[in-house]
Order: C-alpha cells, then sequence, then structure tokens
C-alpha cells in the first residue's frame, strides 16, 4: 500500500512525513523507505495529511536539514499544524530537540515510530518486555528533550548545592527499569529456552519462517496449518512467534514457526532487545525465507533479510526461498521471478493457497538431506517393539519380510540414529 492513508478516525493524530535522500542515499532508496513509513503511519493509527522529499548535500548537526529549509518547512508547518512530523531517518536527540522547538510539533524519526507500532503490537509476556526494554534504550540518551524540570534542582533549605538534577533522577530511574526488564527477560529467556530443549528431546525438526514484514508469512502459516493467527495487510502484523506441528506428505512431523518480520535500518534497540525472540530462528533447522514477489523492490527486501541473516550467524542454515503472493503477478512475471531468484524456490500464494503442495514436498526434499539420514534397518523376528519404534520416530519408505527378520528402509531424525545403530545393514 503505497501514498496517502485513509483514516476516518477524527481522534487520529495528523502526521507529516519527511523524506531525506543524503550523499550515501539514492533517490530510490530513499523514496521506498518514505514509502515505508507512510505505511508505518497508517499502521500506527494516524492520518497522513502530507510527505515531501528533500535532499541534502551535506548533515547539519543541529538540525539534520540545515537551518533555510528548517525555516521554509516552518511556515508550511503552521499552516497545516500537524500533530506529529515523521522523519525518515534516524535523528540525535540535539537535533530532535532542536527541531521541535522550531516546528512546534512532536518529532518522531523511523526509529521511534516502528518502536511505537511494537509497542502496539506486542501481546506475550516477552514481547511486552522486548519492546519496552527497546523504547527504553531509546529514550534514555533522549531524556534532556523531554521535560523542563529536567534542569532544576530537587531539595529545600539546606539541601540545595550539589544534590541530583531531575534528569538525573529520571536517567538513574531509567537504567533501574532498565536492569529490571533484563532481569526479568532473562527470566522469560530462560523459560522458552526450556520449551525449545523439550522440543528438541523430540525428534522433530523445527522450520522457521522469517522474511521481509508484510511478505505474507502469517497468511502462509495459517494455510499450511489450518490456523487463524493475525494476518494483516499491514507491516509488523505478527510480533510474538507462533508455533504449531504440521504433517508432511510422507508423514513426517515437522514444528512450523511463523516470526516477527524484518524491515531495512531495523532499530538496533530492537535487535537486541528481541533477542529472546530470534533464538525461535537460530534454533531452526531449516529456515523459510517468504518474499513478496509483488512488490517493486523486492530485491532490497531480500538483501535486507539476507544481511540480518549473515549478522544473526544463520547463514549456514538451509534456507528455501518462498515466492508468495504470486496471484497478484502475470504468467511471464512468475517465470522472470523464478529465473532472476537463486537457490531453492518455490511459488506461493497464502491467501489463494496456491502451491501450498509444492512448498511442503521442497521443505520434505530439504529435510531428508539435512535432518533425516536414510538408514536400511534389519529387524529380528520377535523385536516387534523395536518395529513399532521405528516406525514411530521415523518415516518408512519400505518394509520387507526375509527370513531374518523384517528389512526397514527409513529416514531417521539424529537423536534416533545411534539408537537403531545396531539393526544398520549395508
Amino acid at each position: 500500500m503505497k501514498g496517502r492513508c485513509l483514516n476516518k478516525d477524527k481522534t487520529a493524530e495528523k502526521a507529516y512525513v519527511l523524506g531525506v535522500i543524503t550523499p550515501k542515499r539514492i533517490k530510490f532508496d530513499a523514496l521506498e523507505s518514505m514509502d515505508e513509513s507512510k505505511n508505518l503511519v497508517c499502521t500506527a493509527g494516524a492520518e497522513l495529511i502530507g510527505d515531501e522529499l528533500i535532499e541534502l548535500r551535506q548533515y547539519s548537526p543541529s538540525t539534520l536539514l540545515g537551518h533555510g529549509k528548517v525555516e521554509e518547512l516552518t511556515q508550511k508547518f503552521k499552516q497545516l499544524k500537524p500533530d506529529l512530523i515523521i522523519v525518515d531517518h534516524e535523528l540525535t536527540p540535539v537535533q530532535t530537540r532542536n527541531l521541535e522547538k522550531a516546528w512546534c510539533s512532536r518529532i518522531v524519526d523511523r526509529t521511534g515510530l516502528i518502536l511505537d507500532i511494537f509497542a502496539q503490537r506486542a501481546e506475550s509476556k516477552a514481547g511486552k518486555l522486548q519492546v519496552e526494554l527497546a523504547q527504553y534504550q531509546y529514550l534514555l540518551p533522549r531524556l534532556v528533550g523531554q521535560w523542563t524540570h529536567f534542569s532544576k534542582q530537587q531539595g529545600g533549605i539546606g539541601q540545595r548545592g550539589p544534590g541530583e538534577t531531575q534528569l538525573e533522577v529520571d536517567r538513574r530511574r531509567v537504567r533501574e527499569r532498565i536492569s529490571i526488564i533484563k532481569r526479568n527477560l532473562r527470566k522469560v529467556s530462560s523459560t522458552r529456552e526450556l520449551h525449545r530443549e523439550h522440543r528438541h528431546s523430540i525428534p522433530i525438526p523445527t522450520v522457521s519462517l522469517i522474511g521481509y514484514t508484510n511478505a505474507g508469512k502469517s497468511t502462509l502459516f495459517n494455510q499450511i496449518t489450518g490456523e487463524s493467527v493475525l494476518a494483516e495487510d499491514k507491516l509488523f502484523a505478527t510480533l510474538d512467534p507462533k508455533t504449531r506441528k504440521i504433517r508432511l506428505p510422507s508423514g513426517q512431523k515437522v514444528l512450523l514457526s511463523d516470526t516477527v518480520g524484518f524491515i531495512r535500518n531495523l532499530p538496533h534497540q530492537l535487535i537486541e532487545s528481541f533477542k529472546s525472540t530470534f533464538k525461535e530462528v537460530e534454533s531452526a533447522d531449516v529456515l523459510v525465507h517468504v518474499i513478496d514477489a509483488s512488490h517493486p523492490d523486492r530485491a532490497q527486501q531480500i538483501k535486507t533479510v539476507e544481511d540480518l541473516i549473515q549478522e544473526l550467524g544463520m547463514q549456514d542454515k538451509p534456507i528455501i526461498r518462498v515466492m508468495n503472493k504470486i496471484d497478484r503477478l502475470a504468467f511471464d512475471d512468475c517465470e522472470s521471478t523464478m529465473l532472476s531468484t537463486p537457490g531453492n524456490v518455490v511459488q506461493t500464494s497464502g491467501l489463494e493457497g496456491i502451491g501450498i503442495d509444492q512448498f511442503l514436498n521442497k521443505l520434505e526434499s530439504v529435510l531428508s538431506r539435512t535432518f533425516y539420514k536414510r538408514m536400511h534397518l534389519m529387524i529380528p523376528h520377535g523385536q516387534g517393539r523395536i518395529l513399532n519404534e521405528v516406525y514411530t520416530h521415523g518415516c518408512v519408505h519400505s518394509q520387507e519380510a526375509t527370513s531374518e527378520g523384517s528389512l526397514v528402509v527409513v529416514d531417521l531424525p539424529p537423536r534416533w540414529q545411534n539408537a537403531f545403530g545396531d539393526y544398520e545393514v549395508a
């Protein structure tokens, strides 16, 4: 969704978006980023009343934009009277403070906007703690610009002098709150780690859906699992990971997880705070990179996700690339999309249910090479219990009765490969 956000809520905040072209940022990238910010404004529930793309020859340390441009925009904002101005660039605390003073409006940079949406979307205890931690880490260096009373000294008669300023008190309180949140997150992470260890004790491979935000991961997840988790045509519709058990065509069981979407210039506070969520991805046996095949900036979105995969140290995991939303493409476009994308590629439409069988077959093929091991087992007569365990924990392809016993061809997960090693035959 590009362009103006249609919002009929009369109480919604009026927002104006400023995009920035810098010497290190070409116009196309700036336009795509600004379009994302406009969509983020809609997702946050504000009304978009205007936008403008500004080309900068150099940065201004005090305002980012320079004195002349700030003055020009001051006159425009006096007429429009926006409640908040979104700057599609990371601002320093000084720049934010100076722009708020000049324009008499609340200034939010891209990071602050994303954090606000995460705060709205978080539902689980872990998600709320992670977002709160990211917000406090973002707020801490900006406290000086938040309230005027921070410059005043505390205390009355006999208490003046080298005491703490209100700013120092609030900084200390924020740091204390950050420590408490980190401590609580460690407890939540420990619980999640126990759940992951329990899942790993059961020989079922785990698969994580990853991808750029709004690539259709949750819609695809619902189509595969038959669930009805929240799936909207909005950025960051899903924050808290969801995991469900599915069966592949051969009968193999797999745990499939839907995870938070990525975005270009993802705030480092969120990467740090959401480490426990990203561990769900890190522990996966296979990654499924869901790509919006209909997006005009598909190549950049793919690069953003792959860069984050590299940053999180997951580049060595098996990856299946799923070109989703092909229902929005013409046949020729589908063909060119497949040819231009290397690796394991499947075309799907999570909305229409197209390509689901092909995806499951591809996933089964990848797992058979990376997770399971094909073994030939000779189970002696009278060992019905062992034969039953083989069927329970593996995927049996054939069973042949011989004079010595049952010759079983089976794909087994790592834990059970050693358990049945004594029965393996060449």
